[in-house]
């Protein structure tokens, strides 16, 4: 059985909570309301318009223009002087995590209609999420490196054949075309090579903070919740270029986090995409209220140090182990 979250039970009243009079989901499902996005990397998939809306009940204080979108004046600031924290904004990240919730809420939804008996609702509903499932292992696969993996060793076979195909062109003295060949396998070496290099930074990855660790903006100053992380940036170029990545000492090849930002602070960031040298760990534990619409479904709470426990899906997502708040051994005064 797929364990989730629903909004059910995540539903209750407070500014720092989500908030609903009754639970959506336990409404008749209707195909006809479904409606098609195109993500900024072309993706389409299956969207629900009551996922988007649902979450900033409670923040008056955050901007509902453009589906959690921030003032767009970002984008045409040009020079370091012009940079700011809406720079990090990641519309990508924040795709990212509504359909994490997406996922879990449909499972929930499943579940529901197998208990009430309605097995044609059931069926619809186990087909919209079989795509968002797809959708979601083809995101992972790629950012974990393994699309990298298979696509080096695909070029690495294509290399094998051209070079038989080469040695053929060789010994029947047709030399225009071992040129053209040499020319592609020289082009394929390099771009299964870099393949490569993706996917052994992938996998050899080491991250400087966890999931739910709260943190603070070293140019910025702004609180933020880690909620995602990427071995190296998975950023398009031109956003890698509006947040100056290159001036960065690691650059694009560092661990990047999806960071909550306090609403009270940036009410129109909400996501952010942080590069690890960016971030810092608090002096001191930071038990003080933060306020975030997605915080009460990404995690259970907070700990005795200040950060928030990741529910398990979430822990799943990025293969992150349980963190544990070492015990303080006993004063013997």
């Amino acid at each position: 059985m797929v364990q989730s979250v629903s909004l059910s039970t995540l539903a209750t009243c407070g500014k720092s909570r989500l908030c609903g009079s009754s639970p959506y989901w336990m409404a008749p499902f209707e195909p006809s309301k479904r409606s098609q996005i195109t993500s900024a990397s072309g993706r389409h998939l299956v969207w629900n318009h009551s996922v988007q809306s649902f979450f900033l009940i409670g923040y008056p204080y955050v901007s509902r223009h453009s589906g959690f979108k921030a003032e767009a004046a970002w984008m045409f600031r040009g020079g370091e002087q012009g940079l700011d924290s809406s720079s990090e904004h990641s519309e990508s990240a924040n795709e990212d995590i509504l359909m994490f919730f997406f996922q879990l809420d449909l499972a929930t939804r499943v579940q529901y209609a197998l208990n009430m008996e309605q097995y044609d609702t059931a069926q619809q509903l186990r087909n919209k999420l079989t795509e968002v499932e797809e959708e979601v292992i083809k995101q992972q696969q790629s950012k974990r490196g393994l699309s990298s993996k298979s696509e080096a060793q695909d070029k690495g076979l294509s290399i094998i054949r051209l070079r038989s195909d080469l040695q053929n062109a060789v010994e029947n003295e047709n030399y225009a075309l071992a040129a053209e060949l040499r020319d592609e396998i020289s082009k394929l070496e390099a771009e299964s090579l870099a393949a490569s290099a993706k996917a052994l930074a992938h996998e050899n990855a080491q991250y400087a903070f966890r999931l739910g660790q709260k943190v603070r903006h070293k140019k910025f100053g702004y609180r933020a919740v880690v909620c995602g992380m990427d071995p190296v940036c998975s950023e398009s170029s031109s956003w890698m270029d509006n947040a100056q990545v290159k001036k960065l000492s690691r650059g694009s090849t560092q661990p990047f986090y999806q960071v909550l930002v306090d609403v009270r602070a940036e009410p129109n960031l909400l996501v952010a995409y942080v590069p690890e040298d960016n971030l810092l760990i608090p002096d001191k534990p930071d038990m003080g209220r933060f306020d975030h619409p997605y915080i009460s479904f990404l995690f259970y709470g907070m700990d005795s140090a200040g950060d928030f426990i990741p529910i398990k899906q979430l822990r799943e997502k990025y293969n992150r182990a349980r963190h544990e708040i070492p015990i303080d051994p006993p004063n013997d005064e």
